[in-house]
């Protein structure tokens, strides 16, 4: 089936950055039948609500962006949550839409999920070749599992499932939480609240010295669209921008964007987490897909949204 403006398309964890900038672009590109449904009223953990669900909607498509996420300190505090509750919702997920006649469904990874020391830019082949970040590695091995069902069910079933596998992502609707969100957005947290409080100082965890790939989160929505049209014979592929810096030149950035001039401290008790993480994405760009948002642009309206969300 090809896709068009009419196809039944079924976009899991629609509320959180990922899932609504997705239904964002496609309600923007003019689809019709969007299907998504409330955390309250389906519990992705629970596998035969979530098949009932599934079943009753038979999406032409779907897409998984529900997930548990956050940044290295809650990763780390709850790995068993995190395990947990990845396998479930991507399993439960994964296994109903092939039961519900579901051919074509798009899973997201995560450029974690590679290994921890991998030579880069990192290539789709370097998947499981070598040890994993500490930190993370439940949440990695979970992503992981999910891939490999998608690998799996294609093989065995037929089927074409497709895991997206991006880098660090950016963008509205971010978590500022900084206990629980990602580096970027933390940073962005912590640089407006040094200017709010008229404090000179702001402090980043580890040394500043890993490196980070970063993509603002509607270039992933639209990878998601342009591949869920495309033909493709490849069950991984990576996305990204190949825009990249250090941990301490994103802060930099931040600073500088701000119009503003703090120091720079680190906590070096708290963990870098995987020294380097750089895409390859020559596949996708044979595919023909590739990130139209810089850092710069892409930056302007993720603080446009920030501003608004605090004074929500």
């Amino acid at each position: 089936m090809q896709l068009n403006k009419k196809s039944k398309i079924f976009i899991a964890g629609h509320k959180g950055m990922v899932g609504s900038s997705i239904v964002r672009h496609f309600k923007k590109r003019g689809y019709k039948n969007l299907f998504f449904i409330n955390r309250k009223s389906l519990d992705l953990i629970d596998q035969k609500k979530t098949y009932l669900s599934i079943k009753k909607i038979r999406p032409d498509f779907v897409i998984i962006a529900a997930a548990k996420v956050g940044g290295i300190s809650i990763n780390n505090d709850q790995k068993g949550k995190f395990i947990y509750e990845n396998i479930m919702i991507q399993t439960n997920l994964i296994h109903s839409s092939f039961l519900a006649g579901v051919k074509k469904l798009i899973f997201l990874g995560s450029s974690c999920i590679y290994p921890k020391h991998s030579k880069q830019p990192i290539k789709e082949e370097y998947l499981m070749t070598g040890k994993l970040e500490e930190t993370n590695d439940s949440y990695a091995i979970a992503k992981i599992a999910g891939f490999k069902m998608c690998e799996a069910y294609n093989k065995q079933y037929k089927t074409n499932y497709i895991c997206l596998m991006p880098p660090n992502l950016y963008g509205p609707n971010d978590n500022y939480n900084l206990k629980t969100s990602h580096f970027f957005p933390a940073l962005i947290a912590k640089t407006h609240q040094a200017l709010r409080n008229k404090t000179k100082m702001i402090k980043i965890w580890g040394d500043g010295t890993p490196k980070r790939e970063l993509m603002y989160v509607d270039d992933l929505a639209d990878a998601c669209e342009f591949f869920l049209k495309k033909k493709t014979n490849h069950s991984l592929i990576n996305i990204g921008s190949g825009e990249e810096k250090s941990i301490l030149g994103y802060c930099k950035f931040i600073i500088k964007k701000l119009n503003t001039s703090l120091k720079i401290t680190f906590d070096k008790k708290k963990p870098n987490g995987t020294p380097r993480k750089k895409l390859d994405t020559s596949l996708a760009q044979k595919y023909g897909w590739k990130s139209k948002y810089n850092l710069n642009k892409g930056f302007d309206l993720t603080y446009k949204d920030y501003i608004k969300k605090i004074k929500s």
